[in-house]
């Protein structure tokens, strides 16, 4: 529940619960039975589980038969950004080569950058340009260079399909040809691009996508990886034990949390056009209003396609830490970058990777709007930065008075 009187504009660390995903989860909640039990009450609970299943393969166009259920975004991109991930169409003569070589953009969240399982010597950053898009001519070089100089050698590249800071979208499809071109494979944190824009895994070509559900409307707690095929394979799977998820993640599922999912997974697909446009509309009157207040205010991201409920912005002058704080006094709640710092104000490595200019991403700021947004909001938020630049505005010119 979004408290009255405040306006929560940080729907990208996380978005508050829908009330359709709350009867769910309750409803959930009363199943009696173990998903892997085979008497009536465990039946009830598997048809309730493998439901949620199809419903969060729709959110990206999978097959049901290729998702499966993690602990959320984070152990979902741990688990295969891993040197043992393979694929195989299951035939006799199926060679399996493991990857020696990760490739992640400079701009992945921390769970790419640092959560994956391959040697520090065997992980490279691909740069970004200017509005934060992957470079995709070193790309297709850096993997030429590397086919050429490790025959039978492959790469497993990782590219985010949206930025959670600044919400640029990656040319994710363009991408993947690149990369299966040179025999390597490609994952996609798509954590912060479901529900907010349509996603086809087989348009986009990736191999494999990530995803959270709490980023959705749906609960904590949970997330999904999403396959293309059937074809891929895990020689080091970290979560080994009594077989569930088809041997990709053991230990009992999460039934409550994973039902929750799908009935995200099940509104967002509902509204997705029109929340898009609703919310989009919004986005630009607030940035629009950002302009107005102060000219000099730069829009991180823009002029490259973003997701439609993102704004990363600075204005000269202000630091972020001390920005945030008088915001949220004054009933705004938004973030300086990624929710997953333990609460900390630090410099972020996406504007870093950008080249921006220390002085304004000490001061960057990330609104993020979602289904509970409204007028007020980009109301409050605008009057309550309003003072603030105005109260700058009058320091300046007393100084130089």
């Amino acid at each position: 529940m979004v408290t009255a009187g405040r306006a929560y504009l940080d729907h990208n660390a996380t978005t508050p619960v829908r009330p359709e995903v709350v009867e769910a989860v309750a409803h959930a909640l009363s199943l009696p039975g173990n998903p892997s039990s085979v008497h009536g009450e465990g039946r009830v609970a598997r048809g309730a589980l493998e439901r949620a299943r199809e419903q969060v393969a729709a959110l990206v166009g999978a097959k049901a038969s290729n998702v499966v259920f993690t602990s959320g975004g984070t152990e979902a991109n741990v688990t295969v950004l891993s040197p043992g991930l393979m694929d195989c169409d299951g035939g006799r003569d199926c060679v399996r080569t493991p990857a020696s070589l990760l490739l992640h953009s400079a701009t992945e969240h921390a769970c790419v950058r640092e959560g994956h399982r391959f040697p520090a010597g065997a992980v490279e950053a691909i740069p970004v340009d200017g509005d934060g898009v992957v470079d995709l001519a070193w790309l297709d070089d850096r993997l030429a260079h590397f086919v050429a100089d490790n025959p039978g050698a492959r790469a497993l590249v990782s590219i985010h399909l949206a930025n959670n800071e600044t919400g640029v979208i990656q040319p994710i499809a363009e991408a993947a040809g690149i990369v299966h071109r040179h025999g390597g494979l490609l994952h996609s944190d798509a954590v912060q691009a479901a529900g907010k824009v349509a996603i086809d895994i087989a348009a986009l070509g990736a191999d494999v996508l990530t995803l959270s559900a709490h980023k959705i409307g749906g609960p904590k707690g949970v997330g999904a990886i999403v396959f293309r095929t059937g074809a891929l394979e895990l020689a080091d799977k970290p979560m080994r034990g009594g077989g569930q998820e088809r041997g990709w993640r053991a230990g009992t599922e999460n039934l409550p949390g994973i039902i929750g999912f799908g009935a995200a997974a099940e509104v967002a697909i509902k509204d997705l056009t029109t929340e898009a446009e609703r919310v989009g509309r919004l986005r630009d009157r607030l940035e629009a209003g950002l302009a107005a207040l102060s000219p000099e205010t730069a829009i991180f991201g823009h002029p490259a396609a973003r997701l439609p409920n993102t704004s990363a912005f600075a204005t000269p002058g202000f630091k972020a830490e001390t920005v945030l704080i008088k915001l949220d006094l004054a009933g705004a709640a938004l973030s300086s970058g990624s929710a997953c710092s333990s609460g900390k104000v630090k410099r972020s490595h996406v504007l870093d990777a950008m080249k921006i200019d220390p002085a304004m991403s000490a001061g960057a700021l990330r609104a993020s709007l979602g289904w509970t947004t409204c007028e007020a909001d980009i109301d409050l938020f605008l009057a309550a930065y309003g003072k603030l630049v105005a109260a700058d505005t009058d320091r300046s010119a007393r100084a130089a008075a």
